[in-house]
Protein backbone atom coordinates (compact mmCIF):
# COMPACT_ATOMS: atom_id res chain seq x y z
CA UNK A 1 0.00 0.00 0.00
CA UNK A 2 1.12 4.00 -0.97
CA UNK A 3 2.55 5.29 2.49
CA UNK A 4 0.04 7.02 4.61
CA UNK A 5 0.81 10.75 3.85
CA UNK A 6 -0.47 13.63 5.31
CA UNK A 7 -4.09 15.04 4.47
CA UNK A 8 -2.10 18.16 2.78
CA UNK A 9 0.61 15.94 1.39
CA UNK A 10 -2.33 13.52 -0.05
CA UNK A 11 -3.93 16.48 -2.03
CA UNK A 12 -1.05 17.85 -3.30
CA UNK A 13 -0.46 14.35 -4.81
CA UNK A 14 -4.39 14.48 -6.24
CA UNK A 15 -3.94 17.67 -7.37
CA UNK A 16 -0.63 17.59 -9.45
CA UNK A 17 -1.47 13.89 -10.84
CA UNK A 18 0.88 12.15 -9.52
CA UNK A 19 -1.65 9.91 -7.69
CA UNK A 20 -5.09 9.35 -9.16
CA UNK A 21 -8.31 9.14 -7.14
CA UNK A 22 -9.53 6.20 -8.40
CA UNK A 23 -6.12 4.22 -8.09
CA UNK A 24 -6.08 5.66 -4.54
CA UNK A 25 -9.55 4.47 -3.52
CA UNK A 26 -9.04 0.99 -5.50
CA UNK A 27 -5.57 0.26 -3.33
CA UNK A 28 -6.81 1.43 0.12
CA UNK A 29 -10.01 -0.66 -0.49
CA UNK A 30 -7.78 -3.77 -1.68
CA UNK A 31 -5.79 -3.59 1.61
CA UNK A 32 -8.73 -2.35 4.09
CA UNK A 33 -10.40 -6.38 3.01
CA UNK A 34 -7.67 -7.60 3.41
CA UNK A 35 -6.99 -6.09 6.96
CA UNK A 36 -10.85 -6.17 8.02
CA UNK A 37 -10.50 -9.88 8.57
CA UNK A 38 -8.23 -9.94 11.17
CA UNK A 39 -8.63 -6.82 12.87
CA UNK A 40 -12.77 -6.14 12.24
CA UNK A 41 -12.62 -2.43 12.43
CA UNK A 42 -15.34 -1.85 9.54
CA UNK A 43 -18.65 -2.89 10.00
CA UNK A 44 -19.85 -2.45 6.30
CA UNK A 45 -17.43 -0.88 3.07
CA UNK A 46 -18.51 0.71 0.27
CA UNK A 47 -16.65 0.08 -2.33
CA UNK A 48 -18.54 0.85 -5.23
CA UNK A 49 -20.03 4.13 -3.72
CA UNK A 50 -16.51 4.98 -2.71
CA UNK A 51 -15.09 4.11 -6.44
CA UNK A 52 -17.93 5.98 -8.00
CA UNK A 53 -16.91 8.67 -5.84
CA UNK A 54 -13.34 8.68 -6.89
CA UNK A 55 -14.24 8.80 -10.61
CA UNK A 56 -15.96 12.09 -10.01
CA UNK A 57 -13.06 13.70 -8.18
CA UNK A 58 -10.90 12.12 -10.78
CA UNK A 59 -13.04 14.12 -13.29
CA UNK A 60 -13.12 17.22 -10.99
CA UNK A 61 -9.32 17.63 -10.55
CA UNK A 62 -9.14 17.02 -14.40
CA UNK A 63 -11.22 19.57 -15.39
CA UNK A 64 -9.84 22.05 -12.58
CA UNK A 65 -12.82 22.45 -10.67
CA UNK A 66 -11.56 20.37 -7.61
CA UNK A 67 -13.51 20.43 -4.03
CA UNK A 68 -10.98 21.30 -0.96
CA UNK A 69 -10.84 17.94 0.21
CA UNK A 70 -11.39 15.99 -3.59
CA UNK A 71 -10.25 12.19 -3.18
CA UNK A 72 -9.12 11.66 0.45
CA UNK A 73 -10.99 8.50 1.85
CA UNK A 74 -12.13 8.78 5.52
CA UNK A 75 -14.09 6.49 7.62
CA UNK A 76 -17.25 6.98 9.19
CA UNK A 77 -18.18 5.37 12.62
CA UNK A 78 -21.55 3.92 12.04
CA UNK A 79 -23.56 6.77 14.52
CA UNK A 80 -24.34 8.91 12.02
CA UNK A 81 -27.19 8.20 9.17
CA UNK A 82 -25.35 8.18 5.59
CA UNK A 83 -28.43 7.82 3.35
CA UNK A 84 -29.08 4.89 1.13
CA UNK A 85 -26.52 3.05 3.56
CA UNK A 86 -27.01 0.77 6.20
CA UNK A 87 -26.98 2.22 9.57
CA UNK A 88 -27.10 0.55 12.79
CA UNK A 89 -25.28 1.71 15.51
CA UNK A 90 -23.84 -1.87 15.86
CA UNK A 91 -26.57 -2.76 16.85
CA UNK A 92 -29.61 -5.93 16.42
CA UNK A 93 -32.24 -3.59 16.78
CA UNK A 94 -31.03 -1.17 14.04
CA UNK A 95 -29.36 -4.13 11.68
CA UNK A 96 -31.70 -3.57 8.63
CA UNK A 97 -31.96 0.86 9.08
CA UNK A 98 -31.36 2.25 5.72
CA UNK A 99 -31.76 6.23 6.05
CA UNK A 100 -33.52 8.04 3.34
CA UNK A 101 -31.31 11.09 4.65
CA UNK A 102 -27.74 12.61 5.43
CA UNK A 103 -26.34 13.05 8.80
CA UNK A 104 -25.17 17.58 8.80
CA UNK A 105 -21.41 16.33 9.47
CA UNK A 106 -21.13 13.27 6.58
CA UNK A 107 -22.82 15.89 4.22
CA UNK A 108 -20.29 18.45 4.68
CA UNK A 109 -17.60 15.78 4.22
CA UNK A 110 -19.27 14.78 0.83
CA UNK A 111 -19.41 18.41 -0.40
CA UNK A 112 -15.82 18.55 0.65
CA UNK A 113 -14.92 16.20 -1.85
CA UNK A 114 -14.55 13.18 0.62
CA UNK A 115 -14.50 9.53 -0.50
CA UNK A 116 -16.06 7.62 2.63
CA UNK A 117 -14.91 3.64 2.35
CA UNK A 118 -17.71 3.02 4.76
CA UNK A 119 -19.38 2.60 8.11
CA UNK A 120 -16.91 1.74 11.05
CA UNK A 121 -17.10 -0.56 14.05
CA UNK A 122 -18.42 0.61 17.60
CA UNK A 123 -19.82 0.02 20.74
CA UNK A 124 -23.59 -0.87 20.90
CA UNK A 125 -24.95 3.05 20.29
CA UNK A 126 -21.58 4.28 21.46
CA UNK A 127 -21.87 2.75 25.06
CA UNK A 128 -18.25 1.49 26.07
CA UNK A 129 -14.54 1.76 26.11
CA UNK A 130 -13.61 -0.66 24.41
CA UNK A 131 -15.34 -1.28 21.18
CA UNK A 132 -16.19 -5.38 21.98
CA UNK A 133 -20.36 -4.20 22.73
CA UNK A 134 -21.24 -4.61 18.92
CA UNK A 135 -22.92 -6.99 16.97
CA UNK A 136 -20.45 -7.42 14.34
CA UNK A 137 -17.74 -8.60 17.14
CA UNK A 138 -14.53 -7.01 18.65
CA UNK A 139 -12.24 -4.66 16.74
CA UNK A 140 -8.49 -5.34 17.29
CA UNK A 141 -6.32 -2.59 17.90
CA UNK A 142 -3.43 -3.38 14.93
CA UNK A 143 -0.51 -2.30 17.76
CA UNK A 144 -0.74 -6.46 18.53
CA UNK A 145 0.45 -6.99 15.63
CA UNK A 146 3.01 -4.34 15.33
CA UNK A 147 4.33 -5.29 18.43
CA UNK A 148 4.20 -8.88 17.80
CA UNK A 149 2.45 -9.51 21.36
CA UNK A 150 0.76 -12.55 21.88
CA UNK A 151 -2.50 -11.48 23.50
CA UNK A 152 -5.30 -9.02 21.21
CA UNK A 153 -5.23 -5.75 21.99
CA UNK A 154 -8.70 -3.39 22.61
CA UNK A 155 -8.41 -0.67 20.50
CA UNK A 156 -10.46 1.66 22.86
CA UNK A 157 -14.42 2.62 22.40
CA UNK A 158 -16.97 3.14 21.89
CA UNK A 159 -15.02 5.00 18.38
CA UNK A 160 -12.46 2.06 18.32
CA UNK A 161 -13.20 1.18 14.40
CA UNK A 162 -12.58 4.57 13.17
CA UNK A 163 -9.67 4.74 15.08
CA UNK A 164 -7.92 1.67 13.59
CA UNK A 165 -9.20 2.98 10.22
CA UNK A 166 -6.12 5.87 10.92
CA UNK A 167 -4.08 4.02 12.79
CA UNK A 168 -4.11 1.34 10.28
CA UNK A 169 -2.98 4.48 7.27
CA UNK A 170 -6.10 3.48 5.11
CA UNK A 171 -7.39 6.64 6.02
CA UNK A 172 -5.47 9.68 7.54
CA UNK A 173 -8.40 11.12 8.81
CA UNK A 174 -12.15 9.60 10.09
CA UNK A 175 -15.14 10.76 12.04
CA UNK A 176 -16.05 9.27 15.15
CA UNK A 177 -18.21 10.77 18.03
CA UNK A 178 -17.33 11.72 21.44
CA UNK A 179 -19.71 11.55 25.06
CA UNK A 180 -17.54 10.80 27.89
CA UNK A 181 -14.16 10.09 25.48
CA UNK A 182 -14.75 7.83 23.36
CA UNK A 183 -12.93 9.40 20.41
CA UNK A 184 -9.51 10.47 22.84
CA UNK A 185 -9.46 7.28 24.56
CA UNK A 186 -9.44 4.80 21.35
CA UNK A 187 -6.60 8.25 20.15
CA UNK A 188 -4.58 7.40 23.25
CA UNK A 189 -4.76 3.32 23.10
CA UNK A 190 -3.66 3.46 19.14
CA UNK A 191 -1.34 5.93 19.30
CA UNK A 192 -2.98 8.68 16.81
CA UNK A 193 -4.54 12.60 17.52
CA UNK A 194 -7.96 12.63 18.50
CA UNK A 195 -10.15 15.59 19.38
CA UNK A 196 -13.26 16.72 20.22
CA UNK A 197 -14.61 20.35 19.82
CA UNK A 198 -16.90 22.60 21.91
CA UNK A 199 -20.20 20.75 22.69
CA UNK A 200 -22.71 22.57 20.24
CA UNK A 201 -20.11 23.68 17.65
CA UNK A 202 -20.80 20.55 15.32
CA UNK A 203 -23.87 19.84 14.27
CA UNK A 204 -25.76 16.41 15.91
CA UNK A 205 -28.48 16.18 13.02
CA UNK A 206 -28.30 13.07 11.78
CA UNK A 207 -26.00 11.25 14.63
CA UNK A 208 -28.27 8.32 16.42
CA UNK A 209 -28.34 9.84 20.22
CA UNK A 210 -27.22 8.33 23.08
CA UNK A 211 -26.92 11.27 25.43
CA UNK A 212 -27.96 14.30 23.97
CA UNK A 213 -26.30 16.54 26.53
CA UNK A 214 -22.69 15.09 25.84
CA UNK A 215 -23.28 13.66 22.58
CA UNK A 216 -20.91 15.65 19.60
CA UNK A 217 -18.78 14.59 16.82
CA UNK A 218 -15.08 14.33 16.80
CA UNK A 219 -12.80 13.72 14.59
CA UNK A 220 -9.19 11.18 14.41
CA UNK A 221 -6.26 12.05 12.32
CA UNK A 222 -2.65 10.81 11.85
CA UNK A 223 -1.30 14.05 13.18
CA UNK A 224 -2.63 17.86 15.12
CA UNK A 225 -3.13 19.64 11.21
CA UNK A 226 -4.89 16.32 9.95
CA UNK A 227 -7.58 16.27 12.57
CA UNK A 228 -8.00 20.20 12.70
CA UNK A 229 -8.56 20.05 8.72
CA UNK A 230 -11.53 17.53 8.97
CA UNK A 231 -12.74 19.63 12.28
CA UNK A 232 -12.94 22.93 9.90
CA UNK A 233 -15.14 20.67 7.65
CA UNK A 234 -17.40 19.76 10.04
CA UNK A 235 -17.83 22.89 12.32
CA UNK A 236 -20.29 25.38 12.20
CA UNK A 237 -23.98 26.42 12.93
CA UNK A 238 -27.26 24.46 11.75
CA UNK A 239 -30.80 24.98 12.54
CA UNK A 240 -31.83 21.58 12.35
CA UNK A 241 -30.45 20.90 15.55
CA UNK A 242 -31.42 22.81 18.54
CA UNK A 243 -27.75 22.63 20.54
CA UNK A 244 -26.09 24.03 17.79
CA UNK A 245 -24.50 27.60 18.18
CA UNK A 246 -23.19 30.25 16.46
CA UNK A 247 -19.39 30.50 16.68
CA UNK A 248 -16.60 32.47 14.45
CA UNK A 249 -15.02 29.79 11.97
CA UNK A 250 -10.91 29.43 13.40
CA UNK A 251 -9.69 28.13 10.52
CA UNK A 252 -7.97 25.54 13.22
CA UNK A 253 -5.58 23.97 9.79
CA UNK A 254 -3.78 27.01 9.36
CA UNK A 255 -2.73 27.40 12.58
CA UNK A 256 1.18 27.22 13.44
CA UNK A 257 3.17 26.13 16.43
CA UNK A 258 3.91 28.42 18.93
CA UNK A 259 6.82 29.45 21.29
CA UNK A 260 5.56 27.63 24.28
CA UNK A 261 7.61 30.68 26.81
CA UNK A 262 5.53 31.62 29.41
CA UNK A 263 2.28 29.77 28.59
CA UNK A 264 0.45 28.88 30.85
CA UNK A 265 -0.41 25.18 31.69
CA UNK A 266 -2.44 23.69 34.44
CA UNK A 267 -2.30 20.47 35.53
CA UNK A 268 -4.00 18.19 38.44
CA UNK A 269 -1.65 16.32 41.11
CA UNK A 270 -3.86 12.75 40.37
CA UNK A 271 -2.40 10.64 43.13
CA UNK A 272 -3.29 13.20 45.64
CA UNK A 273 -7.23 12.91 44.49
CA UNK A 274 -6.46 9.15 44.27
CA UNK A 275 -6.13 8.73 40.42
CA UNK A 276 -3.73 5.64 40.21
CA UNK A 277 -2.27 5.08 37.23
CA UNK A 278 0.20 2.98 35.58
CA UNK A 279 3.60 2.98 35.76
CA UNK A 280 3.73 3.44 31.87
CA UNK A 281 1.24 5.93 32.04
CA UNK A 282 2.49 8.02 34.92
CA UNK A 283 6.33 7.93 33.46
CA UNK A 284 5.34 9.34 29.97
CA UNK A 285 3.42 11.74 31.39
CA UNK A 286 6.16 13.21 33.79
CA UNK A 287 8.74 12.96 30.60
CA UNK A 288 6.33 15.15 28.57
CA UNK A 289 5.91 17.55 31.54
CA UNK A 290 9.26 18.03 31.84
CA UNK A 291 9.35 18.47 28.11
CA UNK A 292 6.88 21.23 28.64
CA UNK A 293 8.72 22.97 31.37
CA UNK A 294 12.00 22.96 29.52
CA UNK A 295 10.16 24.63 26.82
CA UNK A 296 9.70 28.01 28.56
CA UNK A 297 5.78 26.92 29.55
CA UNK A 298 4.77 27.39 32.87
CA UNK A 299 3.24 24.70 34.82
CA UNK A 300 0.73 25.24 37.79
CA UNK A 301 -0.74 23.05 39.80
CA UNK A 302 -4.77 23.27 39.66
CA UNK A 303 -7.41 22.07 41.86
CA UNK A 304 -10.94 21.07 40.70
CA UNK A 305 -12.49 19.62 44.05
CA UNK A 306 -15.81 17.82 42.21
CA UNK A 307 -13.31 16.10 39.85
CA UNK A 308 -13.64 13.24 41.90
CA UNK A 309 -17.35 13.04 41.35
CA UNK A 310 -17.44 13.46 37.55
CA UNK A 311 -17.48 9.60 37.48
CA UNK A 312 -20.79 9.01 39.13
CA UNK A 313 -22.73 12.14 37.65
CA UNK A 314 -21.81 10.97 34.07
CA UNK A 315 -23.10 7.60 34.95
CA UNK A 316 -26.54 9.03 36.33
CA UNK A 317 -26.77 11.88 33.29
CA UNK A 318 -26.03 9.48 30.75
CA UNK A 319 -27.97 6.67 30.99
CA UNK A 320 -31.03 8.70 31.97
CA UNK A 321 -30.93 10.67 28.88
CA UNK A 322 -29.93 7.07 26.85
CA UNK A 323 -33.61 5.89 28.45
CA UNK A 324 -35.02 8.72 27.08
CA UNK A 325 -33.46 8.54 23.73
CA UNK A 326 -34.04 4.83 23.58
CA UNK A 327 -37.24 4.71 24.40
CA UNK A 328 -38.49 5.05 20.34
CA UNK A 329 -36.69 1.88 19.31
CA UNK A 330 -40.16 -0.22 20.19
CA UNK A 331 -40.43 -2.54 17.38
CA UNK A 332 -43.14 0.24 16.17
CA UNK A 333 -41.74 3.06 14.78
CA UNK A 334 -37.79 2.35 15.00
CA UNK A 335 -36.00 -0.72 14.92
CA UNK A 336 -36.89 -4.47 13.89
CA UNK A 337 -39.99 -4.89 13.18
CA UNK A 338 -42.24 -6.12 17.13
CA UNK A 339 -43.11 -9.59 17.01
CA UNK A 340 -46.85 -9.38 18.47
CA UNK A 341 -47.28 -11.81 21.32
CA UNK A 342 -50.64 -10.50 22.24
CA UNK A 343 -49.92 -8.26 25.20
CA UNK A 344 -48.43 -4.85 23.39
CA UNK A 345 -46.60 -3.88 26.35
CA UNK A 346 -45.02 -7.41 26.61
CA UNK A 347 -44.03 -7.50 23.28
CA UNK A 348 -42.45 -4.38 22.97
CA UNK A 349 -40.59 -5.78 26.68
CA UNK A 350 -39.68 -9.25 24.68
CA UNK A 351 -38.50 -7.34 21.30
CA UNK A 352 -36.34 -4.91 23.50
CA UNK A 353 -34.48 -7.49 25.52
CA UNK A 354 -33.79 -9.41 22.57
CA UNK A 355 -32.45 -6.87 20.10
CA UNK A 356 -30.49 -4.76 22.39
CA UNK A 357 -27.10 -5.75 24.56
CA UNK A 358 -26.39 -6.35 27.63
CA UNK A 359 -24.11 -2.79 27.93
CA UNK A 360 -27.11 -1.17 26.45
CA UNK A 361 -29.75 -2.35 28.94
CA UNK A 362 -27.56 -2.02 32.04
CA UNK A 363 -27.00 1.52 31.31
CA UNK A 364 -31.35 1.88 30.13
CA UNK A 365 -32.11 0.14 33.69
CA UNK A 366 -29.40 2.95 35.64
CA UNK A 367 -31.42 5.90 33.57
CA UNK A 368 -34.69 4.59 34.41
CA UNK A 369 -34.33 4.07 38.02
CA UNK A 370 -32.49 7.77 38.37
CA UNK A 371 -35.12 9.13 36.36
CA UNK A 372 -38.73 7.50 38.65
CA UNK A 373 -40.18 9.48 40.82
CA UNK A 374 -38.94 8.55 43.69
CA UNK A 375 -35.14 8.99 42.72
CA UNK A 376 -35.11 11.78 40.64
CA UNK A 377 -34.27 14.43 43.29
CA UNK A 378 -31.88 12.00 45.39
CA UNK A 379 -29.78 11.47 42.10
CA UNK A 380 -30.48 13.05 38.85
CA UNK A 381 -31.45 16.43 39.87
CA UNK A 382 -28.30 16.62 42.33
CA UNK A 383 -26.16 15.49 39.32
CA UNK A 384 -27.12 18.26 37.26
CA UNK A 385 -26.39 20.90 40.46
CA UNK A 386 -22.93 19.17 40.91
CA UNK A 387 -22.41 18.98 36.90
CA UNK A 388 -23.40 22.93 37.39
CA UNK A 389 -20.67 23.60 40.00
CA UNK A 390 -18.01 21.49 37.73
CA UNK A 391 -18.90 23.55 34.71
CA UNK A 392 -18.04 27.27 36.70
CA UNK A 393 -15.12 25.35 38.66
CA UNK A 394 -13.49 24.88 34.79
CA UNK A 395 -14.58 28.61 34.29
CA UNK A 396 -12.55 29.60 37.52
CA UNK A 397 -9.40 28.10 36.39
CA UNK A 398 -9.57 29.05 32.70
CA UNK A 399 -8.91 32.41 34.67
CA UNK A 400 -5.26 31.36 35.79
CA UNK A 401 -4.04 29.00 32.88
CA UNK A 402 -4.12 28.79 28.97
CA UNK A 403 -4.94 25.45 28.40
CA UNK A 404 -4.87 22.03 31.08
CA UNK A 405 -3.47 18.63 30.95
CA UNK A 406 -3.65 15.20 32.00
CA UNK A 407 -2.74 11.90 30.82
CA UNK A 408 -5.95 11.26 28.57
CA UNK A 409 -6.34 7.62 30.00
CA UNK A 410 -4.78 6.01 33.05
CA UNK A 411 -3.25 2.75 31.43
CA UNK A 412 -2.27 1.41 27.84
CA UNK A 413 -4.08 -0.66 25.41
CA UNK A 414 -5.24 -4.01 27.88
CA UNK A 415 -6.41 -7.18 26.32
CA UNK A 416 -9.94 -7.93 24.96
CA UNK A 417 -9.59 -11.38 26.81
CA UNK A 418 -9.29 -9.64 30.43
CA UNK A 419 -12.65 -9.66 32.11
CA UNK A 420 -13.75 -6.25 33.13
CA UNK A 421 -16.36 -5.44 35.90
CA UNK A 422 -18.18 -2.93 34.68
CA UNK A 423 -17.06 -0.27 36.90
CA UNK A 424 -13.70 -1.40 35.53
CA UNK A 425 -15.17 -0.75 32.45
CA UNK A 426 -15.87 2.90 33.32
CA UNK A 427 -13.26 3.46 35.18
CA UNK A 428 -11.53 3.67 31.61
CA UNK A 429 -12.94 7.57 31.11
CA UNK A 430 -12.49 8.60 34.84
CA UNK A 431 -9.65 11.02 33.38
CA UNK A 432 -12.18 12.33 29.98
CA UNK A 433 -15.23 12.47 31.48
CA UNK A 434 -14.94 15.85 33.61
CA UNK A 435 -14.18 18.12 30.44
CA UNK A 436 -16.99 16.48 28.53
CA UNK A 437 -19.34 17.22 31.38
CA UNK A 438 -18.74 20.60 30.99
CA UNK A 439 -18.57 20.62 27.28
CA UNK A 440 -15.06 21.94 27.08
CA UNK A 441 -12.84 21.79 23.84
CA UNK A 442 -10.56 18.50 24.59
CA UNK A 443 -8.30 16.31 22.58
CA UNK A 444 -5.85 13.45 22.43
CA UNK A 445 -1.85 13.73 21.31
CA UNK A 446 0.49 10.64 21.50
CA UNK A 447 3.09 11.39 23.68
CA UNK A 448 6.44 9.22 24.67
CA UNK A 449 4.90 5.46 24.34
CA UNK A 450 5.04 3.32 27.59
CA UNK A 451 8.57 1.84 27.98
CA UNK A 452 7.99 -1.29 29.72
CA UNK A 453 5.46 -2.26 26.25
CA UNK A 454 6.19 0.31 24.11
CA UNK A 455 2.81 0.99 23.16
CA UNK A 456 1.02 4.67 22.96
CA UNK A 457 0.44 6.78 25.76
CA UNK A 458 -2.22 9.62 25.11
CA UNK A 459 -1.47 13.44 26.76
CA UNK A 460 -5.45 15.15 27.27
CA UNK A 461 -5.02 18.78 26.39
CA UNK A 462 -8.18 20.78 27.19
CA UNK A 463 -9.49 24.40 26.64
CA UNK A 464 -11.82 26.42 27.72
CA UNK A 465 -14.80 27.26 25.89
CA UNK A 466 -14.82 28.05 22.11
CA UNK A 467 -10.60 27.77 22.60
CA UNK A 468 -9.80 25.34 20.27
CA UNK A 469 -7.54 27.42 18.89
CA UNK A 470 -5.05 27.77 21.56
CA UNK A 471 -5.34 24.00 22.45
CA UNK A 472 -4.43 22.95 18.72
CA UNK A 473 -1.97 25.58 19.07
CA UNK A 474 -0.46 24.11 22.16
CA UNK A 475 -0.41 20.65 20.48
CA UNK A 476 1.34 21.62 17.49
CA UNK A 477 4.25 22.17 19.55
CA UNK A 478 3.94 19.54 21.57
CA UNK A 479 4.55 17.83 18.28
CA UNK A 480 7.37 19.51 17.39
CA UNK A 481 8.63 19.11 20.83
CA UNK A 482 8.47 15.41 21.01
CA UNK A 483 9.56 15.03 17.41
Amino acid sequence: MTKCLSVSALLSKLKSGDVSPVALITERLQHLKLLNREYNFFCEITSAIALSLAEEAEKRIREGRSKPLDGIPIAIKDLYCTKNIKTTACSAILKDFIPPYESAVTQKLLDAGCIPLGKTNMDEFAMGSSTTYSIYGATINLLQDKRKLSQKLTAGGSSGGSAVAVSSGIVPISLGSDTGGSVRQPASLCGIVGIKPTYGTCSRYGMISFASSLDQPAVFGTSTKCAALMLDTIMGYDARDHTSIQSEKNNLSTLQAIDMKGVKIGFFNLEKIGFKMSEGVSSSYQKTMNKLESSGAKLIEISLPLMEYALPVYYIIAPAEASSNLARYDGVRYGTPLQNTGDFHESISMHRGKYLGEEVKRRLLMGVFVLSSKEYDAYYLKAQKIRRMLFDQFNSIFQTVDVIVSPTTTNVAFPINVELSPFEMYMNDVLTIPPSLAGLPCMSLPTYPCKESGLPVGLQIIANHMNEKKMVEVALSLEQLLS
